[in-house]
């Protein structure tokens, strides 16, 4: 079991930078292909959002404005690709079966973030989403909560700044949950190529379900020696426990379940745990429900 497709949603420079450093890392770790996708607004669909009031002349020129906005924009990213895949000597351009080394394609689509990224990601190995807090992307956050709940397919969440090395030392979060588990499983290709893998566990973290030593012997079965480590909470949270955990075992990547308190309706509200990994992770997480 390989990895052969990234997908990584872009939407501004100040985000992507980090983001596109990461997944060609992982293009060239898998010699696989990283499709870099940018959503570029419908202006039309400024015009209920402007709502009555506003003269044909007005709504025209706030359309050509967004236009004008997106344009650059893009610009921006296909320099920015270019210049990433040109550092890293990824050669650009659609992917070939069975060409055993790395590459890279920019496509631009036009409608709604969330609901695009979702299904391409739907055919994509992993979806590699730049850090909401990187630039302040409020698109970011949109992908990634579309790839953890509407696709069906794991998520990897870059750092904000550029990792040097990714899934080196994994640490994988265990709580007992299904969500932990698909995430386990989304990460086993990883994991059979790590030089170090713990298994973070806590009693405050767990939920009924295998226990870690129980992991450890299922990953045992795929060749790979997996250390037990009990995290505790900081401050009593246990998200800044879990991460801390990570650091110590010096985790150049973590996986673990994404785990929500309640539906969505018109925003996603993600567990405590979950919340807190999001907000301050410093290292590539990998995400799955």
């Amino acid at each position: 079991m390989s990895v052969r497709k990234f997908l990584l949603p872009v939407s501004s420079s100040a985000s992507a930078a980090a983001a596109l450093h990461a997944g060609l890392m992982l293009a060239r770790m898998w010699n696989a292909h990283l499709q870099v996708l940018h959503i570029r607004a419908d202006s039309r669909e400024i015009v209920p959002i402007a709502g009555e009031g506003l003269s044909g002349a007005m709504i025209e020129e706030m359309m050509s404005a967004t236009e004008r906005e997106s344009g650059t924009r893009e610009l921006s990213l296909h320099e920015l690709f270019h210049a990433a895949t040109a550092e890293q000597m990824v050669s650009v351009g659609d992917a070939v079966p069975g060409r055993s080394e790395p590459s890279a394609s920019f496509i631009t689509m036009t409608g709604r973030e969330d609901q695009l990224v979702a299904h391409q990601a739907r055919l994509s190995d992993l979806t590699i989403v730049p850090h909401p807090l990187a630039g302040a992307d409020v698109a970011a956050a949109d992908a990634l909560h579309a790839v953890i709940f509407d696709s069906g397919r794991p998520v990897l969440l870059a750092p904000v700044e550029q990792p040097e090395s990714i899934g080196k030392r994994i640490a994988i979060a265990w709580n007992g949950t299904a969500f932990a588990a698909s995430a386990l499983a989304s990460a086993m290709p990883f994991v059979r190529q790590a030089e170090a893998v713990c298994i973070l566990h806590s009693p405050e973290y767990f939920r009924p379900g295998p226990s870690a030593a129980e992991v450890a012997e299922y990953i045992s079965h795929h060749g790979v020696s997996a250390e037990l480590r009990e995290f505790y909470p900081r401050n009593r949270v246990v998200g800044a426990g879990l991460l801390a955990g990570a650091a110590e075992f010096g985790a150049d990547m973590m996986a673990m379940g994404a785990y929500s308190t309640t539906s969505r309706l018109r925003q996603l509200i993600l567990g405590g745990v979950t919340r807190h990994v999001l907000e301050h992770a410093t290292l590539p997480v990998l995400m799955n429900r």
